[in-house]
C-alpha cells in the first residue's frame, strides 16, 4: 500500500509539472513576439522565432536530459557565432533571446542566455542552472592562450558536477571533462557566485547588464 501511495504521489507530481510547463508556454503571447520581431528584424527573423517556438513545443513534457540536449542543439545549429562589435557595434552587448534570433548571430553570452530562458520556460528550475563566466583555453594541454567565455551550467544537485552547455561543442559534458575551462564566477536569477563558493556571494542586481537585459525582455513580451 505504501508503494502504491508513493507511486501515486510521484505520478501526480509528474502530471502537475507537465501542466505547469504547458500553462507557462501558453502564457507567452506568440503573436506579440512575431509582431515585434517582424517589425524590427524582418520576415527571416520571424521564421527563426517560429522554429524556436516549435522546438520548445516539441520538448514540452520530455525528460530533463532531452530538454537540455534539445535546446542546446537548437541554438548551436540555428545561430551563427559572431562578435558583438560586428552584430551590435558594441564591445559587450547581452542580447535578449528575441534579438539573438532576430539577428541569427551572436556571441557566447547570447547563446547561454537564450538557452537559460528557454529551459526555464520548459520547466527547468533556475536554481539548477547558472550562467558561468570562464577562461577558455585554446591550443591543447599546456597552452597559455585563453579567452573570456560564457557557458550554461546545469546542476542536478547543488554540489553536483555541472553539465556544461556550450556553443563551442555539440556534446553536453560534465565540467570535470572540460579541463579547457577555468571558472571565474557564475550567476542566475537568484544571485552571483564567485568560483568555488557554495553559496551566492552577491545579489545578481550587481550585474547592470543583467538588469538591462531583463527590462528589454519584458518590453519585448518574452519574460518566462
Amino acid at each position: 500500500m505504501t508503494d502504491l501511495r508513493s507511486r501515486s504521489r510521484w505520478l501526480l507530481t509528474i502530471i502537475a509539472s507537465f501542466f505547469i510547463v504547458v500553462l507557462a508556454i501558453a502564457a507567452i503571447d506568440e503573436d506579440r513576439l512575431r509582431t515585434y520581431v517582424q517589425g524590427r528584424f524582418g520576415a527571416a527573423a520571424v521564421r527563426n522565432v517560429r522554429d524556436w517556438r516549435e522546438s520548445v513545443a516539441r520538448l514540452t513534457g520530455q525528460g530533463e536530459s532531452e530538454r537540455l540536449q534539445g535546446i542546446n542543439d537548437f541554438f548551436n545549429r540555428h545561430i551563427q557565432f559572431q562578435d558583438d562589435t560586428v552584430v551590435w557595434g558594441q564591445d559587450d552587448y547581452w542580447a535578449t533571446p528575441l534579438e539573438f534570433l532576430g539577428r541569427a548571430s551572436g556571441d557566447c553570452e547570447d547563446y547561454a542566455i537564450a538557452k537559460y530562458f528557454s529551459l526555464i520556460e520548459l520547466g527547468v528550475p533556475a536554481s539548477r542552472m547558472r550562467l558561468i563566466y570562464v577562461r577558455a583555453r585554446f591550443g591543447g594541454p599546456g597552452s597559455t592562450v585563453s579567452v573570456a567565455h560564457m557557458v550554461l551550467g546545469y546542476y542536478a544537485q547543488p554540489q553536483a558536477d555541472p553539465l556544461i552547455l556550450d556553443n563551442l561543442l555539440a556534446e553536453i559534458r560534465p565540467a570535470s571533462r572540460r579541463t579547457d575551462l577555468t571558472p571565474v564566477f557564475s550567476f542566475n536569477s537568484d544571485g552571483l557566485w564567485m568560483a568555488g563558493a557554495e553559496q551566492p556571494t552577491a545579489p545578481v542586481d550587481r550585474l547592470s547588464r543583467w538588469k538591462d537585459l531583463l527590462l528589454r525582455m519584458r518590453a519585448e513580451g518574452y519574460a518566462p
